[in-house]
């Protein structure tokens, strides 16, 4: 009898990745670009110098091949350290059952609001996926969102099998949507902003034709997903994640209606502790600084929150502790969309902390002790402990090609390629680079202070608009990115969503095709039109 294949689990394609780029440092030469600490939009920058190439010994890699797992760890820590936080915290949040009951109430929801028949013919599902993708790419185009989709993996993945579609699905909700956003890229101050910088544009111009290449990438990308998630509506076993998802239907919100719904002593208690909290915090900043492009609002968002918060909270309490648990959900992720558009930006430190922070109040909500507590969220950064051991090892990649000083070889040899390409080609190209460079490095923010200098010194050469080439790195940045293996927030994701990678990438596949073709037709017309601000 013949053996059936199998597919190579993600930790051994990841770690065959990794002798492969060990392989190359004995092949390709070392070289390394000069650098100088370059003050961007008020943060300084280490960026390459153009034309400061030279040659220098590789180091070619043999044992490092099996430390770059413990490299992998020390450089992808912060995300490591971030998603085990986050799977402890929402396994004590789920402790309460607040989520479930809540998607038990949406589902119910659905159903009267399905009696009109305008919204049974456009379908209340494909609303609710509309307005949700809708808003994680707006928050992807302004303000970078990317690591804090694998918190919200959590509860759009289960949410998405409660509405009939698969874990795909949910992951698409958010993950997707962010990636659509940071590749329309309006106001992105990670990518858009130190790429114009570095470019010596003014900050956030052309935004005329960039908010045409968000609209027309969310219309393409939303429509993708509703065709697939109506797919998978109709018969469920078309999923290629339909057995898999077994463990998302086992923990479905059956017998949901059963649960006792009620506030306790405790609840009230923690309900007081944290409006105090609110309201202490509002005397010490009763105005805050946020920032939104290149203007600055002051707000009184704390005492702003403190009056909502004494609100909605007294009224989720006179519905029951799991509405209250809700409700403090959604406090989190205002605080959360605060924290990272503020002067000075919440770092993954603070959003880990206030994730924590949710945790630990939903349980002091349920009454439990502290024994429970530090019981639960254990057992949360184990069952996603997994999540947390591959992105240590997708980051070795990174390592073996930086300690093998190929990195900047690969980048000038790709930089030079670009000549007599006319310019749609070479602005192509360009587009091409970024695009492959996502498999080295993931970080945009390392990107744009990497390829800037250079893209944009040649971009004058060819005669191609410098807000051109920005356009071409932005889009470039938030499309390949989302299927590539080095990216600690792609593995992520799917290790939480219990997505194998190649069951992605089967699926993934056509979606980044169609996004590339889309994102080269956008970038034509910044070549053959005249634009505003390019």
């Amino acid at each position: 009898m013949q053996k059936k294949r199998t597919f190579p689990h993600t930790y051994v394609i990841i770690f065959s990745i990794i002798a492969f780029c060990a392989i190359l440092t004995w092949i390709i030469p070392g070289g390394t670009f000069e650098r100088e600490i370059v003050n961007v939009n008020g943060i300084d920058r280490a960026v390459i110098i153009p034309g400061s190439f030279q040659n220098i010994d590789n180091v070619p890699q043999t044992w490092q091949i099996l430390s770059a797992f413990y490299n992998g760890f020390i450089r992808g820590s912060e995300i490591i350290v971030f998603i085990l936080i986050i799977g402890g915290a929402f396994w004590i949040l789920n402790l309460s059952r607040a989520i479930d009951v809540g998607i038990y109430s949406f589902l119910g929801t659905s159903k009267i609001l399905e009696k009109f028949r305008i919204l049974k013919f456009i379908g209340v599902n494909n609303i609710v996926i509309v307005l949700i993708m809708l808003m994680f790419s707006f928050f992807g185009a302004v303000f970078g969102m990317s690591e804090e989709t694998i918190a919200f993996v959590i509860i759009f993945v289960p949410m998405s099998i409660s509405m009939g579609y698969d874990s795909i699905v949910g992951v698409c909700m958010c993950f997707i949507a962010a990636g659509i956003g940071f590749a329309g890229c309006l106001f992105n101050p990670f990518t858009l902003g130190i790429a114009q910088g570095i470019a010596k544009l003014e900050l956030y111009s052309g935004i005329e034709y960039r908010l045409f290449i968000w609209v027309v990438m969310n219309i393409v990308g939303i429509s993708f997903v509703l065709w697939y998630a109506n797919k998978i509506k109709k018969n469920p076993k078309k999923s290629i994640m339909y057995e898999h998802d077994d463990y998302w239907r086992k923990k479905e919100t059956t017998g949901i209606e059963n649960i006792e719904q009620k506030s306790t002593t405790s609840t009230w208690v923690m309900f007081f502790i944290i409006l105090i909290g609110l309201i202490v915090y509002s005397f010490i900043e009763p105005k805050s600084v946020i920032e939104l492009a290149k203007y600055k609002l002051t707000i009184p968002v704390i005492p702003i929150f403190a009056g909502l918060f004494a609100l909605s909270g007294f009224m989720s309490l006179k519905k029951s502790m799991q509405f209250f648990v809700l409700n403090l959900l959604m406090f989190t992720i205002l605080l959360l969309i605060y924290g990272v558009m503020k002067q000075d930006k919440w770092d993954i430190m603070k959003i880990a902390t206030l994730f924590l922070g949710l945790g630990i109040s939903a349980a002091i909500s349920m009454g439990s002790s502290g024994n429970v507590i530090a019981k639960e969220f254990l057992n949360g950064a184990k069952d996603i402990m997994s999540a947390a051991l591959v992105v240590g090892l997708a980051a070795g990649i990174i390592v073996i090609l930086n300690d093998g000083k190929i990195t900047d070889t690969i980048l000038n040899s790709l930089s030079t390629s670009l000549n007599n390409f006319g310019k749609i080609g070479s602005l192509s190209a360009m587009y091409g680079i970024v695009s492959i460079f996502n498999m080295i490095i993931t970080s945009g923010t390392a990107k744009a202070s990497l390829l800037m200098p250079i893209l944009s010194e040649f971009s004058d050469l060819i005669h191609v608009s410098r807000q051109a080439t920005v356009t071409a790195f932005h889009i470039g940045d938030g499309i390949t990115n989302l299927i590539t293996p080095t990216s600690g927030v792609l593995i992520g994701v799917l290790e939480v969503a219990r997505i194998p990678y190649q069951k992605w990438v089967k699926w993934a596949f056509p979606y980044i095709i169609i996004m590339v073709i889309l994102g080269f037709l956008l970038l034509i017309p910044t070549v053959t039109m005249e634009l505003n601000g390019f």
